[in-house]
């Protein structure tokens, strides 16, 4: 971050991070079978502006049906925290968490977003401590998946951890435990999760979702070739692959994937690898696990959570769960 700010702020990256994870897991994802990556290499400058067009496609509910329960239940969650403090992980523009930071009251609440884009972090930083001039916020560049390290903290009062957009289901079912712990291990009797889930609907709806009509979807997908071609000198050609969505009903969860139209060979020069192609094979970009209250109360207690309170859009499938440590 550049220039004057009016808060705090923790950079835990060093700036090799970035170029490090991403070497790391496409010299991995791209030699392993089936071919799997993260989908965080999905968002530069163009991707990000792919995922705001999605969020307001007609086939994808989930970010509208978040920020309604929100509109509908900040005051609850309010009234049955008492927080002042919070804690947002993977905060992004910080917009539907704004409604939980005017429910709770900004002036005094100390407000920590968490995010691995200094950017993110810049931008909203600078809106909201205009917006809430009394609000204390104090930005952590983290990268949330590791353990974590909080800047100091007003000892008296409870703690809202808030995690939304069902960003949970990025984890597949063994990494779901170790991580819902390892916020449970952070927590003190007195605090609050929050967690925005994405519920199992109708199987055409859930793949309509990641594969819209307007093929907004598939340009994000393919996204993801041209930030590799730019940040790792690799030759992918968008227009030798196809954008496909599954549902892998074993693991509960939507796959994106990128289908290989012909047989070819790929170069990736920054990590001097070759990939081979073949026909038809496809490649894992993202897995987008979807809940069911049953399961994902079971998962949480599991980790030591307790569910206090349920919200849910039965008409777009998406629930807020309030839960304490146990």
């Amino acid at each position: 971050m550049t220039g004057t700010r009016a808060y705090g702020y923790t950079d835990t990256l060093d700036a090799e991070h970035y170029a490090r994870a991403l070497r790391a897991d496409i010299r991995g994802g791209l030699t392993s079978t089936p071919k799997s990556t993260a989908p965080t290499w999905f968002y530069d400058a163009r991707g990000s502006e792919l995922f705001e067009e999605i969020t307001q496609l007609p086939e994808y509910p989930l970010w509208r049906a978040e920020l309604g329960l929100l509109q509908l239940h900040a005051e609850d969650v309010a009234a049955q925290t008492g927080a002042r403090s919070m804690i947002e992980l993977g905060s992004g523009s910080s917009t539907k968490s704004k409604l939980v930071i005017e429910a709770l009251g900004p002036a005094g609440l100390h407000y920590v977003p968490v995010d691995v884009s200094a950017d993110a972090l810049q931008q909203a930083g600078a809106q909201l401590v205009q917006d809430y001039p009394g609000i204390r916020l104090h930005a952590l560049r983290a990268d949330f998946t590791a353990p974590l390290v909080l800047p100091a903290l007003p000892e008296e009062g409870p703690r809202l951890i808030a995690f939304l957009g069902s960003t949970l289901g990025n984890f597949r079912r063994p990494a779901r435990g170790p991580f819902l712990r390892g916020l449970r291990d952070v927590m003190r009797p007195e605090d609050f999760l929050l967690l925005g889930a994405d519920l199992v609907k109708p199987e055409h709806e859930m793949i309509a979702a990641y594969d819209d009509a307007q093929g907004v979807t598939a340009e994000f997908d393919k996204n993801l070739l041209h930030v590799l071609n730019h940040e790792l000198d690799a030759d992918f050609d968008p227009d030798a692959f196809d954008h496909v969505s599954v549902w892998n009903s074993t693991e509960s969860l939507i796959e994106m994937r990128l289908r290989s139209r012909a047989e070819q060979l790929v170069k990736i020069r920054e990590l001097d690898l070759a990939v081979q192609f073949e026909r038809g094979e496809e490649w894992i970009t993202e897995r987008s696990a979807k809940f069911t209250v049953s399961g994902l109360r079971e998962e949480m207690a599991e980790a030591g959570l307790r569910t206090r309170q349920l919200w849910s859009d039965p008409n777009a499938g998406f629930m807020l769960t309030l839960a304490t440590a146990h």
